[in-house]
C-alpha cells in the first residue's frame, strides 16, 4: 500500500477526550474515529489490526475443536424471558420494539440464543459440541470511556460448550482454557489467568485472563513461576491450581502462600473470561438430549468470551513508547514501513519501487511512504503507527550501497546492503 493513497488521517496533538494511552494513540494514528459515545468507526489501519487478531482467535478456536457460526446481533426478548434474565440484566441492555410492537434487544451476549439453537441436538451421541461466534455486541454503558477498552459497541468472540455430563464439561472447559493461552501467546502477550466470580452469567468455575501492562486497570498478584509457565504455553486448568494468582480486591498479604521473593505484582487488563455454569440455561430453555437409557438429560454448558476489539487497545497499552505504538509482528497492520527519504529523486524512486514490488510479491505487507514530505514527518508517522520494521532509502545510502534497517521495538538501526535487508525481511 502506498501511503500517498492510503486513508490514514493522523493527528499531531493528543485529543483532549482521550484519557489513556491506547485511546490517544488509536486516534492519533488514524485507526479509529468516534461516531457516538462509546461507538467507533474502524478506519483502514485499525481494521487491519482488528482482522488479524480476529483471525488468530478463529484459528485457535478451530484447533480446539470449536465450530464457527454467525448469530444475529438483534435478538427477540422472548428468549431472555424464557431464561429469566430479561428483567435482571439491567439498563446496559439496549431494548426496543419493532414495527409490530415485538420486544427486541441488541445482544450483549448470546447464551440464550445459542441454547435455543442447540435444542436441535436430540441425542447424547451428538455431544459434545462447542460452537463459537465472532460478532458485534452492544452494552449501553453508563459512562463509556477509554476508547475501545470500554465502548458500548464491541467485537467479541463468544463460544459455548454443550456436554452430556460434568466430566465432559470440564474437558471442554480445559480445551478452551488452553486455546486462550495459545491465543495470547500468538498475539505476543503474557496472560495471567485468575480465578473469578461468575457474576450475572452464573456457574461455579470461572477464570479471567489478564494481559500484563504497566497501564493496566487493576493490580494482579501472582507467583512468578505462573508467568514463566504462561510464556511457555504450558498452563492447564489443573496446573493453575498449583499457582497463586489473585486480583487486588482478593489478595490478602497476610494469607498469601507465595514467598515474598517469588510474588510479583503487576497491572493487568482483562481481555477474556470463561465460565462453566452447568444447566443454568439448558433446563429452562429445553436444551435436553435423550440419554443412553432413554432418560432426558439437560446439557451441561459453558461460555467463553474474548474481547477482540478490546484486545487492540490492550496490546497498545502493553506495547508502546513515547513515540507511539509498537506492534507485535503477528498483528501489525503492515510488517514494514518503506521510507523514501527523497521522493522525486530518480534513484530513490526506482530503488523503492523495486523493493516494494519484490517484497509484495514475496508476501511481505509493505506500507510505502512515497509522499513528498520532510524526512522528520515520515519518521514520526512511522514511529507513531508502530510497524515492526522500517527500511529507509536515501540518496547518500544508495550511493554507498547501503540502506538503513530499523527495528521498531528495540530501536536498533543497521546500515546493511539491500540484499541483506531483503533477506532479513523475507526470512
Amino acid at each position: 500500500m502506498r501511503l500517498s493513497a492510503y486513508f490514514m488521517p493522523t493527528l499531531k496533538e493528543n485529543p483532549a477526550e482521550a484519557q489513556i494511552v491506547s485511546h490517544r494513540l488509536m486516534l492519533r494514528s488514524g485507526m479509529i474515529r468516534q461516531q457516538a459515545a462509546g461507538i467507533y468507526a474502524w478506519l483502514p489501519l485499525g481494521y487491519r489490526v482488528l482482522r488479524k487478531i480476529e483471525q488468530i482467535v478463529r484459528e485457535e478456536q478451530d484447533a480446539a475443536g470449536a465450530q464457527e457460526i454467525l448469530m444475529p446481533t438483534v435478538q427477540p426478548a422472548e428468549l431472555w424471558q424464557r431464561s429469566g434474565r430479561y428483567d435482571d440484566y439491567g439498563k446496559e441492555m439496549l431494548r426496543f420494539k419493532d414495527r409490530h410492537e415485538r420486544e427486541m434487544l441488541f445482544g450483549p451476549t448470546a447464551e440464550e440464543m445459542v441454547t435455543d439453537i442447540c435444542r436441535e441436538i436430540r441425542s447424547y451421541r451428538d455431544l459434545p459440541k462447542i460452537l463459537y461466534n465472532i460478532q458485534w455486541k452492544f452494552r449501553d454503558e453508563v459512562r463509556p470511556r477509554f476508547g475501545v477498552m470500554r465502548g458500548r459497541e464491541f467485537l467479541m468472540k463468544d463460544a459455548y460448550s454443550f456436554d452430556l455430563d460434568k466430566d465432559g464439561a470440564r474437558r471442554s472447559y480445559e480445551a478452551m482454557f488452553r486455546a486462550y493461552m495459545r491465543t495470547y501467546a500468538r498475539l505476543g502477550m503474557t496472560a495471567i489467568p485468575v480465578k473469578a466470580d461468575t457474576g450475572p452469567i452464573g456457574g461455579d468455575m470461572s477464570h479471567e485472563f489478564h494481559i500484563l501492562a504497566e497501564t493496566g486497570e487493576s493490580a494482579i498478584f501472582f507467583d512468578q513461576e505462573l508467568e514463566e509457565k504462561s510464556r511457555a504455553g504450558e498452563l492447564t486448568v489443573d496446573s493453575m491450581n498449583q499457582y497463586y494468582a489473585a486480583a487486588e480486591e482478593k489478595h490478602d498479604a497476610d494469607k498469601c502462600p507465595v514467598p515474598a521473593e517469588r510474588l510479583r505484582t503487576m497491572r493487568g487488563i482483562e481481555v477474556g473470561h470463561i465460565f462453566y455454569f452447568g444447566t443454568k440455561y439448558s433446563e429452562p430453555m429445553g436444551a435436553v438430549v435423550q440419554g443412553p437409557n432413554g432418560e432426558t438429560i439437560a446439557a451441561e454448558m459453558g461460555s467463553y468470551g474474548i474481547g477482540v476489539s478490546r484486545l487492540v487497545g490492550a496490546i497498545i497499552e502493553a506495547s508502546h513508547d513515547e513515540r507511539g505504538i509498537i506492534w507485535p509482528e503477528a498483528v501489525a497492520p503492515f510488517k514494514l514501513g518503506l521510507i523514501n527519504l527523497k521522493s522525486g529523486d530518480a534513484a530513490c524512486d526506482s530503488a523503492c519501487e523495486d523493493i516494494y514490488r519484490t517484497l509484495s510479491e514475496q508476501g511481505v505487507e509493505v506500507l510505502y511512504d512515497d509522499r513528498n514530505e520532510r524526512a522528520g514527518v515520515k519518521f514520526a508517522d512511522m514511529d507513531l503507527i508502530g510497524l515492526p520494521w522500517q527500511l529507509v532509502i536515501g540518496p547518500k545510502g544508495l550511493a554507498a550501497g547501503v540502506v538503513e534497517l530499523k527495528n521498531r521495538k528495540s530501536g536498533e538501526k543497521q546500515e546493511v546492503s539491500l540484499e541483506a535487508a531483503l533477506a532479513r525481511l523475507t526470512a
